[in-house]
This record gives C-alpha cells, structure tokens and sequence, in this order.
C-alpha cells in the first residue's frame, strides 16, 4: 500500500502518523487502514495492518492547556502491568500512539453475567492501584470546583447554589489523604473498558494521574454494580476483604463527586450555550434509555451530553438530600 494509506488520514496529521508508523514498524508496509469510531475524547484512531497483525493508531486532535502532560507515561506503566493494550509507539510531543488493536466483544457477554463482570471490574482496579504511582497532576478536589464553576456559568444564575453547597458539605466530609493516593485511570467507563473475549482492557488514559482509591471504584460502580449485590461484589473484589463501614461512607461520597465530575465533562464537551440553560428537568435512566433505543437522541450528539450532563446534576442533588 506504501504511503496511500495516509489519504484516509486528515493531511494535518500526516507527519505525525508517518513518524510513529516508520518507528514502530520501520520499512514494513501498512496493508490495510480503516478509521475507528466511538468515543468522546476528539482524538482520531485507525485500525491498520501490518505484517499479517492489526494495531490501533491513535492521534490527539485537541491539545490545549489543561491537556494532561502525563498520559503516556501512565499508558506505559498500565501496559507493563497487561492492564492495557501492549504499547509499540508513544509520543508526548505529537500526541500519536500505536497499540495492540484489541477485537472487542460487548461487555454483557462477559462470561458469567453481571457478578462476575462487577468481580473482575473491582480486580482490574486493584491491579491498576498496585502499579508503579502515576505521576501527581493536581487535587481532584480542585479539579471539581473548577467544573462546577463552569456548569455554574451555563445553566442560569442560582439554579446550582444547592449543588455547590452540597459540594462543599461533602468536600469537608471526605477525609483527604495525599499519601494514600494510588495510580487512577479517573475515566473508566463503559467506552474505555474493553472486552475481547477472555479479559479485559483499560484504553484512553488522558485524564490518568494519583488520586485517591475509590474514584475509580465509585465510577465503576455507578456504571456497572447498581444493585446492592454488584456493588458489594466489586468492593470486596477489589479489597480483597469485606469493606469497613467507613469505606462504604466514602464511596457513597465519592460517588456523588464522581457525578459531578461527569455532569461537567459532559457539558464541557458540547461548548457554551448562546443562552443560560434555564431547567435541570430531565428524563430517567429508564427513559433516557428508551429515547436512544427510539432514535430521538444520538448517543454522541450534543443534545445528548446535555440531557445526560441534566440526569447527573439532578441526580447528584437528589442523592446528596437524603436525609441519611
């Protein structure tokens, strides 16, 4: 194929993705290309063949300043531990990495069902805290007021006070403990999780970095341990032990934090309205997922990331109310 299969790669982008292919795989030819969709980061990714072999080329897109300097490096330590795709090519500087192409398979045809999906979520996490420390980036803590700010600044004046004082109620709650901070991929969910078949992988790490052990944890059960019985299952798959009371407390917290961390993430990546979002009304889980299945909302559309961004912030509110 030689260098024709850069036409199907923006022209942008062609130095980049030449470097990396010629340091991977040096003279050996690309025999096939074919452009990867999914996923909400705004890098571009190809599945190419080389050598009989499939490999994943992904390329950074958007690389303004709050962009994560330490991605590649937490990659790398991930994929020394088999916790992610095996890494052939990665540069900080362009924003390209090669990786193993792993065949994925839907999360819901993990042998054994829903348990043992929540048991080996809550292993996966446990091997990735038992890596080499990620580097620090910053106080996730901090990392949250600065989304409220912003959610504060789309929807209209007052209508987030309750969950900033919320926020802030929580905040003094949660016991913070630098020290015991753990390498954290900070985004595991459902897209970045790969199924092939037999394991699992994590994939994405742009927003990688130590932080505190129940992040990871509480996002993954908010997105696949929601009954008592799943949660209590990754927990103790992930401690290796029944978890104090106190654990519970702070992943209940953390829970509510995690939420709005997405509710930010979301609203972020649709750009700010012309007007001030004047209402937190919005469907169900439930319902949500009935419009999807409907057609009447495209999962990635920007109409999507702002009912879903409305589902987490009423939701966040709700929970952080309850009187216990």
């Amino acid at each position: 194929m030689g260098h024709s299969w850069l036409d199907t790669i923006p022209e942008n982008l062609h130095d980049a993705a030449k470097e990396a292919v010629s340091s991977a795989f040096g003279h050996t030819p690309v025999t096939a290309i074919d452009p990867v969709l999914g996923g909400w980061s705004g890098a571009v990714a190809y599945r190419v063949e080389v050598s009989g072999r499939f490999y994943l080329v992904r390329m950074e897109v958007r690389r303004g300043p709050l962009r994560n300097p330490h991605q590649y490096t937490c990659m790398r330590i991930a994929a020394g531990a088999s916790l992610a795709p095996p890494v052939h090519y990665a540069n900080d500087d362009t924003g390209a990495a090669i990786m193993d192409f792993v065949m994925q398979r839907p999360l819901h045809e993990y042998p054994g069902g829903p348990l043992a999906l929540a048991k080996a979520l809550g292993e996966l996490v446990a091997k990735l805290q038992a890596t080499a420390p990620f580097p620090d980036l910053g106080d996730y803590r901090m990392f949250l007021e600065r989304m409220l700010a912003y959610l504060r600044s789309v929807f209209a004046e007052g209508l987030l006070d309750p969950h900033l004082e919320a926020f802030e109620h929580i905040r003094q709650a949660y016991a913070w403990d630098a020290e015991s901070h753990v390498s954290s991929h900070n985004d595991p969910n459902e897209y970045n999780i790969l199924f092939d078949g037999q394991r699992l992988w994590l994939i994405d790490w742009e927003t990688a970095y130590r932080n505190d052990p129940l992040v990871d944890v509480a996002i993954l059960v908010e997105n696949h341990a929601q009954t008592p019985e799943l949660e209590d299952a990754l927990v103790r798959s992930w401690l290796g032990r029944e978890p104090s009371r106190e654990i519970r407390e702070r992943l209940r917290l953390m829970r509510l934090m995690t939420r709005l961390y997405y509710a930010g993430l979301l609203m972020m990546s649709t750009g700010k309205p012309a007007a001030p979002i004047t209402d937190l009304v919005a469907p169900t889980p439930d319902e949500f997922r009935s419009m999807v299945a409907a057609g009447h909302l495209q999962p990635t559309a920007t109409e999507t990331r702002v009912v879903l961004s409305k589902m987490l912030l009423a939701g966040f509110l709700t929970r952080a109310s309850a009187p216990d």
